[in-house]
């Protein structure tokens, strides 16, 4: 049994246990467990992922995200911003307005706002997103972009996009009344995605903003998700319905996007909830 101590975050309401474990004090092989236990709403801490902070030899620090399944993450656009914060505030990382943070789909650079000291909101370069079916991955070859996929017999026009993770993007009528919950996890699961992908509903307000909601793979309906954001802008823009800079209305929150060529820059905010102790 381990006592660690934790902030608990939230990046518009996509929210995160964050760890210190520059340490080790949470082995390997208990990472994943470690998030499935704190995870849980009832039981635990609750919240939609784990952040572990490590050292890093490229960067200011690295993050590791487990969803609330356990499952390891790629990237996460709403996580980066609050692991930035806990590591600026706690004096991990010297105060400074621009930090280098490595994750496994690369190092991703931070702009930082402050009020009295404290980080208040992050623009996050998300890097470069790709539409090759092998980035995603998708089966097949060539890209996926506004093409057909069966769910259980009723078609959807979907286009997948990496953006250091997988995702699927619909555009519907209304976001309010979609079956978020039943569509999601069978999108997230299909024969399709190997890999299994995070599923985006969106509707398109004008050329300038979208509402949007997010199943995320390993995790199911969240208030925000700052990759599937991106994700979403940048199919929007493929298919001409907005511009390179997009507000997107999240259940949590809205989250602001920029695309400069194939680069995308997203900026929101990061809160802390509070702080405490857990035993594993």
């Amino acid at each position: 049994m381990v006592e660690v101590g934790f902030w608990k975050m939230h990046g518009v309401g996509n929210d995160f246990v964050v760890i210190d474990n520059r340490e080790g004090q949470i082995p390997e092989d208990e990472l994943g467990k470690a998030a499935v236990k704190l995870c849980h709403r009832h039981f635990s801490v609750g919240a939609d992922g784990i952040l572990y902070i490590y050292g890093s030899n490229v960067a200011d620090a690295r993050m590791r995200i487990f969803n609330a399944d356990g499952s390891e993450a790629e990237m996460c656009g709403n996580g980066v911003r609050c692991f930035a914060k806990y590591c600026i505030e706690n004096g991990i990382i010297e105060k400074k307005k621009e930090l280098k943070v490595e994750t496994i789909a690369g190092v991703k650079t931070l702009w930082l706002e402050t009020k009295s000291g404290k980080v208040t909101s992050a623009k996050v370069d998300m890097g470069e997103y790709s539409l090759e079916r092998r980035r995603i991955p998708i089966a097949g070859r060539g890209e996926f972009v506004n093409q057909d996929l069966n769910v259980d017999g009723k078609v959807y026009k979907v286009t997948c996009v990496s953006v250091g993770n997988p995702h699927c993007v619909t555009f519907v009528d209304d976001t309010d009344s979609f079956p978020v919950g039943t569509v999601g996890p069978k999108i997230e699961n299909h024969e399709k995605f190997p890999a299994g992908i995070n599923a985006e509903f969106a509707k398109v307000l004008n050329r300038k903003e979208i509402k949007l909601r997010v199943w995320e793979r390993g995790v199911g309906e969240t208030l925000a998700c700052g990759t599937g954001t991106c994700a979403t802008v940048v199919a929007a823009n493929i298919l001409g319905k907005v511009g390179n800079v997009c507000t997107v209305h999240l259940l949590g929150g809205d989250l602001l996007i920029e695309l400069r060529g194939k680069r995308i820059f997203m900026t929101g905010a990061a809160e802390k909830a509070f702080e405490g102790t857990a035993e594993l």
